[in-house]
């Protein structure tokens, strides 16, 4: 197939080295011409994926239309942040029922509407299936082997990005639950930053523990609410993803929060920073809506103090163990 990949990020470069290991013919797109070139020049994504070849005939593009010419699926893979404008860029160039996956992980700030619902708004398509899980782009693009799964509430979609996206050393399961992977994947970005300031202040595997735990529990219940299934947090796009982003040196939300708990401001970190730690910005968005909703998140919500409000890491610690006490599975009314 003739695809294109919008974003030239790491993981979008790393799903068009696995797309094109198969024979497809992938075009990646990047918004800076002069990037463009450097990655053409040089074989090699500097920036977003330092180190890993890339071949001739991937090929790359700043011109949304000559990157769309021929296209016969799309990937989205634009950081959350960024992902209206950039849609917004290719409306009307993509064909409604051209196969369209997202692969961003994130709310919308200014709608916090899911990544997919934004897309199919925007490039008016007839769907837009989610592929999801946990998958880092640094062990993607090396061949490491890997699991995530495909969603869309048009089964068949879902097994066509099944098909397309399955390989030697990248598993594919599908779902019909596209909702919850989309809230898996953007809350389970807030409880890494809150395990990595617990790493930042010196704390061990006890807290870290704690702290997944009742981060899967808080993915869950704010999943729950919004309408997904539970099922869908006990697999790839919950607890998988929450496991890998909590714990991997690869985790940039993890990195963040790890900088925060050692006392480092929040805007000195993001400075820092060529690649986007989605928690940060998705934690304003998750604590909005669980407020609206008047649902009770308490890491999310020192994690938005942390990122947002000035926080300290030792003061968030004492907010979350000085709640009140209560079972651990409270029965239904």
């Amino acid at each position: 197939m003739n695809i294109t990949i919008i974003g030239d990020g790491g993981w979008g470069t790393a799903v068009g080295l696995l797309l094109h290991s198969y024979g497809h013919t992938v075009t990646l797109w990047g918004p800076f011409p002069d990037y463009i070139d450097e990655i053409r020049e040089r074989r090699e994504n500097p920036r977003y994926l330092p180190g890993v070849p890339l071949p001739e005939t991937l090929a790359w593009s700043a011109d949304p239309a000559a990157a769309l010419a021929g296209a016969e699926a799309v990937v989205l893979a634009s950081p959350s942040k960024f992902f209206a404008d950039v849609c917004r860029r290719f409306a009307g160039l993509v064909r409604p029922d051209t196969l369209t996956v997202s692969l961003t992980k994130g709310l919308c700030e200014a709608t916090h509407c899911r990544m997919s619902e934004l897309a199919q708004e925007i490039l008016g398509l007839r769907s837009v299936a989610v592929l999801s899980g946990p998958s880092h782009a640094e062990e993607v693009a090396r061949g490491i082997p890997t699991a995530v799964v495909a969603a869309s509430s048009d089964e068949a979609a879902a097994r066509r990005v099944q098909e397309l996206f399955s390989g030697p050393r990248f598993r594919v399961y599908t779902s019909d639950d596209p909702l919850g992977v989309e809230i898996g994947g953007a809350v389970k970005n807030v409880i890494a930053i809150a395990v990595g300031a617990s790493d930042g202040l010196g704390f061990g595997d006890n807290t870290r523990a704690a702290l997944i735990t009742r981060g899967l529990a808080e993915v869950t219940r704010f999943g729950l609410a919004l309408g997904a299934r539970p099922e869908t947090f006990a697999g790839l796009s919950g607890v998988g993803d929450l496991i890998v982003t909590c714990t991997s040196r690869h985790s940039r939300n993890h990195t963040v929060g790890e900088r925060l708990g050692r006392g480092e401001p929040i805007g000195t970190i993001l400075d820092s920073m060529r690649m986007v730690a989605e928690g940060v910005w998705n934690a304003r968005v998750i604590h909005t809506l669980a407020q609206n909703i008047g649902l009770d998140l308490p890491i999310s919500r020192v994690v938005y103090g942390l990122c947002h409000q000035g926080l300290s890491a030792r003061a968030a610690v004492e907010a979350l163990m000085s709640r009140d006490i209560k079972p651990e599975h409270p029965r239904p009314l």
